[in-house]
């Protein structure tokens, strides 16, 4: 299906991401679009809001609605089995992160997607934001020398994160449906092998502390040691009351600070005045950039910027730093 066009969308999942797609998809002129998803009040708000049509499963819409594209929104433990079945039904697929919860069958689904020539891509919607794309050219220009030691913290309250649903019942809270901190906070862990590449050696301390009604990891620090010498430490949470993500990278000449909130990077080199880089960008905008992306690459056939191996690899360490944290010991990883 190279070389072809998005006209029509099958969201599977009509939670808060899958609305938040259903509406970009609009912005980006996709106007034949429809949901799936078991609940029906889900449905029938998407029904209102977006005027699409409904269906209770993924199976019904495959079969009734003609979808050229598949957007997996569900929670992570049916992505590659929903995945799977939209590639056998012919269509592109955009899969929300994380991949899955587990690493059974995503090979298969790689393989699939190859044999069939289709675009698949994974949510790191990130990547697609001007500041961690500054990042990543100040890495590789070696801006600030060799990179010796990045810090990374994501933190934020899940009660606030779907206002809407009782926290207790969402995936994220639940580790039947694929949730806990290092899935679902995956960003953090995919820009920085974006930035650094695949770690050699991860340590992880990571468990619920909070008092939220969760049976997943609230809490995660990740140390991760890569090829080059370079040293990590991930941290990652889900209970902090006021939001926070930023990055520091540490250099041999300087020094690189990322800040969300602020939407800017400032550069630091000794004996000079910091740089600051601003940017006017709403986080919605790179939701619709990481769509526009995979539509673009349907129309084109070309291969995603941003494959499905990155978002395999990105499994990979999330899956050993749990493995890690559970086990108390180092994971060396290859």
């Amino acid at each position: 299906m190279a070389n072809s066009q998005i006209k029509s969308a099958l969201i599977a999942g009509a939670g808060s991401i899958g609305r938040r797609h259903i509406a970009n998809l609009k912005k980006l002129g996709v106007t034949k679009l429809a949901a799936c998803d078991p609940h029906p009040e889900r449905l029938e708000h998407v029904a209102t809001e977006f005027q699409v049509e409904c269906f209770p499963t993924i199976e019904e819409g495959l079969d009734t609605f003609q979808a050229d594209a598949v957007l997996v929104c569900s929670p992570p433990v049916h992505h590659v089995a929903q995945a799977m079945q939209a590639l056998r039904a012919g269509a592109h697929v955009f899969i929300e992160k994380p991949l899955s919860d587990r690493m059974d069958e995503v090979e298969a689904l790689a393989e699939e997607a190859a044999k069939r020539r289709v675009v698949v891509q994974v949510g790191y919607n990130l990547r697609f934001h001007p500041s961690i794309q500054k990042l990543k050219e100040l890495v590789d220009a070696r801006a600030v020398g060799k990179i010796l030691w990045a810090h990374v913290e994501a933190g934020s309250y899940l009660p606030d994160w779907r206002p809407w649903q009782d926290y207790r019942k969402s995936y994220t809270a639940r580790r039947e449906l694929g949730g806990g901190i290092l899935l679902d906070g995956s960003h953090e862990i995919d820009y920085v092998t974006w930035l650094f590449g695949a770690p050699r050696e991860i340590a992880c301390m990571a468990d619920h502390v909070s008092q939220l009604e969760v049976n997943v990891e609230d809490c995660a620090t990740i140390l991760l040691r890569f090829a080059d010498g370079t040293r990590a430490d991930v941290h990652l949470d889900f209970f902090q009351r006021s939001y926070s993500r930023y990055c520091s990278l540490v250099g041999s000449e300087g020094k690189v600070q990322w800040d969300l909130l602020s939407n800017s990077v400032q550069i630091q080199r000794p004996g000079k005045e910091a740089e600051i880089v601003k940017f006017n960008y709403e986080i919605n905008d790179a939701y619709v950039a990481e769509l526009a992306h995979f539509m673009e690459c349907v129309q084109t056939g070309a291969r995603p910027r941003f494959t499905l191996q990155d978002a395999i690899l990105t499994l990979r360490i999330a899956l050993a730093a749990r493995a890690a944290a559970e086990d108390r010991k180092w994971v060396f990883f290859g």
